[in-house]
């Protein structure tokens, strides 16, 4: 019993682990790389310069985007694996 759940403990932190890797990866990119590379993106987008609108509204969506995917992609796990929380009614 203790080596099966160990097992599927070690599972769920490897994807919890991989999925959170993956995502701190497009933080990364959105937050250092494209603000780096920003002056070299010279094309409007939406009326505005695209490095402008990287900075002032893009990565605050992907920032969005990324806590929303997280929270979704957890729940799905911790509904899997039996650790999510009871809800009280």
């Amino acid at each position: 019993m203790q080596a099966q759940v160990s097992a599927k403990l070690q599972e769920y932190w490897r994807r919890n682990l991989r999925v959170t890797a993956i995502l701190m990866a497009i933080w990364f990119i959105v937050t250092y790389v494209v603000a780096f590379f920003a002056r070299e993106l010279s094309f409007n987008f939406f009326g505005w310069p695209f490095s402008f609108y990287m900075a002032a509204q893009g990565s605050l969506v992907v920032y969005v985007v990324i806590i929303w995917y997280y929270a979704r992609y957890m729940n799905n796990l911790d509904h899997e694996y039996g650790v999510d929380e009871e809800e009280e009614e």
